[in-house]
């Protein structure tokens, strides 16, 4: 059988519609005969079976968005392998595609974005990946707030507040970005932690080496400065970014505020 002869505006006509290379264009229409349709289906299959040997792959670039519009917001982290892939146009599309959907119903809408993800994963030859989504609304007075941080656009933070202005909600979702708080305040930390933490202390040989006396309160001290105010810490105890003369939960209870919720993501881990 002979084979069907690719005139050159069938492959454009293929290209244009998948954003194929022409190779990959000439080979589908070679395969399929001359059906475009066919083609187009072909080019999708191989994009998704690409994209699933990608699947495993680190994603630690890409871009985090976010969204704050009157009492609802959004953040996503789309993930990929390289920095030019995150400065393509078509990546960046996507991932303002997915916070759209996120900010307009939750999301639960990210898994209608899986065949949209491979096939774009397929065609620009990374792993592309929701890495994570969140949504929220402003409930009982609670305001949103959100910080990207530039120029990389690779962490950010969505939060909720209740009290203070809108500045305030800025830079407390900055000071997240920062500082990566694991809890709101101390009462949000497992009991069980704290007291494991507080036994790695009182066995450390600095602490042995003090008088017996002193060791409780030394442990105390060390846990309010090395475990609760430390980066990767409580929120309410960790030194103010934006001045390390006050705590967060000073700042707070100055402005009459306190932090409901807030999600952070970073790309870089």
């Amino acid at each position: 059988m002979s084979q069907v002869q690719i005139s050159a505006s069938l492959v454009k006509e293929l290209r244009d519609r998948t954003g194929a290379g022409m190779m990959a264009a000439k080979r589908a229409l070679e395969e399929t005969g001359g059906d475009v349709e066919a083609a187009q289906r072909l080019l999708r299959e191989q994009g998704i079976a690409a994209a699933g040997k990608k699947a495993g792959r680190e994603t630690t670039e890409g871009e985090v968005l976010a969204t704050v519009s009157g009492q609802v917001g959004a953040i996503v982290a789309i993930g990929c392998e390289t920095e030019p892939v995150s400065n393509n146009e078509e990546f960046q599309a996507f991932g303002k595609k997915v916070l759209d959907l996120v900010e307009a119903e939750g999301i639960e809408a990210v898994g209608r974005f899986d065949e949209e993800r491979a096939e774009l994963s397929g065609k620009l030859g990374e792993n592309i990946a929701v890495a994570g989504a969140a949504r929220f609304e402003a409930v009982d007075g609670g305001r949103l707030g959100a910080y990207v941080h530039p120029p990389a656009n690779k962490l950010g933070v969505l939060l909720q507040v209740r009290g203070g202005d809108e500045e305030l909600a800025r830079n407390l979702a900055m000071h997240i970005s920062w500082s990566d708080p694991r809890w709101i305040g101390r009462e949000d930390v497992p009991d069980d932690l704290v007291a494991a933490e507080r036994e790695i202390y009182l066995n450390s040989e600095e602490v042995q080496s003090k008088p017996e006396q002193a060791r409780v309160k030394i442990v105390t001290g060390m846990l309010d400065k090395r475990f609760f105010a430390e980066r990767g810490g409580v929120l309410a105890d960790q030194p103010w970014i934006h001045d390390g003369s006050q705590t967060v939960g000073k700042v707070l209870a100055e402005a009459g505020a306190e932090v409901l919720e807030f999600e952070r993501f970073s790309l870089a881990g």
